[in-house]
């Protein structure tokens, strides 16, 4: 393929990827915006509260933190801001909730490519929701203990302004809609270098120490370094063919899914938190940090947890782990 037919094709799968967000991030802004307007979204917010304020964070945060498990991050981002005064907000306030959307988002299309790989469906989403509620609240807990980042929020980026007519909503709603162009076409070309330079491969390399703490062996470590490093979404096709291609004990793809399910699209996913105000070192290295701890510990329980909890299909994973013996015979 030629390098001009190379952009054209690139350019159009990113126009496809922005055409489906937007289909549904703009009804979602739309039916948020008449709620606040109607005053039910304040209504609703006491019922929330105390899960909130586990988490120092605003009641009406809850409905973005709902929004992101179900559709994405992006959703969940320009909602908070629609709901909430960014004065309102602190750094801490910001990289607490970017840490819950981080762990667990999308749940609907990425666990479906988490469960074509082999894992089952149930058990890899609680894992991501369990994981990002107990990070999220070590971090809580920290920022609370020692004042770090109690500074205001000041985000690079600002996806939504308060505003108090339906033709300043509309202004903005477009506003944030073109500089989401721009952000997602940065991101996917950068995806792009990293691959064409080789960067991506050394980074792959680099990884296998880290996996190896993680309790995940080498013959599964391509198949974990995609989603750690592209994401579930955007690496999908290639998550299902390492793991169906790739002679890996079943075991080992579920640890690798469960790692990918705490830390995925390391580099798209934080910059796009890090650019409204999260702090990178936490959704970062604290990310990771975790994810290997609780991988580690996964794999010392993964042998008790009976077949038909780990696997969408038990049956195929035993007959794959025979396979596997057999060539290890």
């Amino acid at each position: 393929m030629s390098v001009r037919a190379r952009l054209i094709q690139r350019n159009r799968e990113t126009l496809g990827i922005y055409w489906e967000l937007v289909r549904i991030i703009v009804p979602v802004m739309v039916i948020v915006e008449i709620l606040a307007r109607l005053g039910a979204i304040r209504a609703m917010a006491p019922y929330f509260e105390p899960v909130m304020q586990l988490y120092g964070l605003p009641p009406e945060i809850a409905l973005a933190w709902l929004t992101g498990l179900l559709i994405g991050i992006w959703g969940a981002i320009i909602i908070v801001f629609a709901l909430v005064p960014v004065s309102e907000l602190t750094v801490a306030d910001i990289t607490v909730f970017s840490t819950l959307l981080l762990f667990a988002h999308a749940l609907p299309i990425e666990q479906r490519i988490i469960q074509r790989a082999g894992p089952g469906f149930w058990i890899t989403t609680v894992l991501r929701i369990a994981g990002g509620l107990a990070c999220a609240a070590l971090l809580h807990q920290l920022y609370s203990a020692t004042g770090w980042l109690a500074t205001p929020l000041s985000p690079v980026w600002m996806p939504m302004e308060e505003t108090t007519t339906w033709t300043g909503f509309a202004i903005g709603l477009g506003k944030t809609l073109l500089m989401m162009l721009v952000i997602l076409f940065g991101l996917c070309w950068l995806m792009d270098i990293l691959k064409v330079t080789g960067i991506m491969d050394r980074l792959i390399r680099a990884l296998v120490p880290l996996f190896r703490l993680a309790g995940i062996a080498p013959p599964a470590v391509p198949f974990a370094s995609v989603g750690l490093l592209l994401g579930i979404s955007y690496g999908g096709g290639l998550l299902i063919r390492e793991a169906r291609e790739a002679r890996v004990d079943p075991r080992q793809v579920f640890l690798a899914s469960a790692f990918m399910g705490f830390a995925h699209s390391l580099i798209e996913d934080t910059l796009l938190v890090v650019a409204v105000g999260a702090d990178f070192a936490s959704v970062f290295f604290g990310r990771l940090l975790f994810a290997v701890v609780a991988t580690a510990l996964l794999a010392r329980l993964v042998s008790l947890i009976p077949d038909w909890i780990l696997f969408a299909e038990p049956a195929r994973a035993r007959a794959m782990l025979r396979e596997v013996e057999a060539e290890a015979r």
